[in-house]
């Protein structure tokens, strides 16, 4: 039987977390991140309707008292970071983090907004600090349009097999505090 668009984004993710762990190995200090680091989430994120069913099942696998903690910083929170940090600036729900979450900290190749130029190499502003990030060999950088795809298509079959509508996006806020 073929895999699931499910099972198929575990292995997605299972692929990018590889990836960074070779790249952070490869780089060694040059790459800052660290558990406990959190600069990359004060933000607040909307994800695909397949990585919204993925966190929704790992809320599911919490303790009721850790899914209440969830909501309530869902629905009380600070706006500018994502709920699912606790006190301690860590991931309540780190296994079944969005793609964007996992991808955090490294290099990235993106197409601006607005138009036709020519694709951005990026990383958190503490990696790679005085380095030019085009000089990275080629294989150390990810390609966002790539990953969007995959996780588009992805989020697609799973849509079709659920009968949602394609192209859903669900703010995480809203799937932790129980609304989304």
């Amino acid at each position: 039987m073929d895999p699931t668009a499910r099972e198929r984004l575990e292995a997605l993710f299972a692929k990018v977390d590889t990836f960074f762990a070779g790249e952070s190995a490869r780089h060694g200090e040059r790459m800052a991140c660290h558990t406990g680091c959190n600069d990359c989430c004060h933000r607040r994120f909307s994800v695909t309707a397949i990585e919204a069913d993925a966190l929704r099942d790992a809320l599911a696998a919490l303790p009721t008292e850790g899914r209440a903690a969830l909501a309530a910083r869902a629905q009380a929170g600070d706006p500018g970071v994502c709920p699912a940090l606790d006190g301690a600036g860590r991931c309540a729900v780190y296994a079944a983090r969005p793609l964007i979450c996992r991808t955090h900290g490294l290099p990235i190749r993106f197409a601006p907004a607005g138009g036709r130029a020519l694709p951005v190499l990026d990383a958190c502003p503490k990696n790679f600090v005085g380095e030019d990030l085009g000089a990275l060999p080629a294989g150390s950088v990810l390609d966002q349009t790539t990953l969007s795809t995959v996780l588009g298509a992805l989020d697609m079959a799973h849509a079709d097999a659920t009968g949602r509508p394609r192209g859903e996006r669900v703010a995480i806020a809203a799937v932790l505090s129980g609304e989304g």
